[in-house]
């Protein structure tokens, strides 16, 4: 359990443990019979809220080139599409959806520069929606990363709301140094995480693949060919 974390989930705890209060004190009164009950139901979703804010220790493989999941979930979709916001190119996005039952704390795909975020307003449309990626609001990051024989490459994360999920929590800045797997944010109840890579990159998962975030390799960054 990682207390900053549990921190983000800190207004959540108050108003449960206020309504706890208040649906005791109301059947105490109304239907003392049901008070068990109510205070079971408020219990069992005290204790889900602490496990909707786990934030597991994960060993990040070692491979400088390998690019990991940037979140728990499975993936959604694999495809080459323009990348609007940073690049404004084509490259490969492999997106990952994330259930109220996945671990929601976003962890960089690759080493390097954080040298973009900006967030985007937008509607709530349910993650898994063909349009949520252009409509929902959004936070976008850029990672520059070089690779092993000192090539420049520019990794793209968007954390995108769902239905459910209604906040993102941003934890890096531009200018700071991540390493792979390092914590960067994260997004509250169900969501959407999408990662862009360069169009050279091979990709490793499937659609339909469970992932882990800071732990699968989801694509690996090919070195620059060698000339003949």
């Amino acid at each position: 359990m990682r207390w900053q974390t549990i921190y983000e989930a800190r207004w959540i705890f108050v108003v449960v443990i206020l309504l706890s209060a208040i649906t005791s004190t109301l059947t105490a009164f109304l239907a003392p019979a049901l008070t068990p009950w109510a205070s079971a139901v408020w219990l069992l979703f005290f204790l889900y809220v602490f496990y909707f804010f786990r934030d597991p220790e994960r060993v990040t493989p070692t491979d400088p080139d390998v690019v990991v999941a940037a979140a728990d979930g499975v993936i959604a979709e694999i495809v080459e599409i323009e990348e609007p916001e940073v690049v404004k190119a084509t490259m490969k996005r492999v997106a990952i959806f994330l259930s109220v039952f996945d671990v929601h704390t976003n962890r960089a795909p690759v080493a390097g520069t954080v040298t973009y975020t900006e967030r985007r307003v937008g509607k709530m449309l349910d993650a898994r929606h063909p349009d949520a990626s252009r409509l929902n609001e959004c936070r976008t990051w850029a990672i520059d990363h070089k690779t092993t024989d000192n090539r420049a490459a520019v990794v793209v994360v968007r954390q995108i709301t769902g239905a459910i999920a209604r906040r993102i929590v941003a934890w890096a800045q531009v200018g700071q140094q991540v390493a792979r797997g390092e914590r960067f944010g994260m997004i509250r109840f169900g969501s959407r995480t999408e990662v862009y890579l360069p169009l050279d990159a091979e990709i490793t998962v499937k659609v339909g693949d469970r992932v882990e975030g800071g732990l699968t390799i989801i694509g690996r960054l090919r070195p620059a060919a060698t000339p003949a």
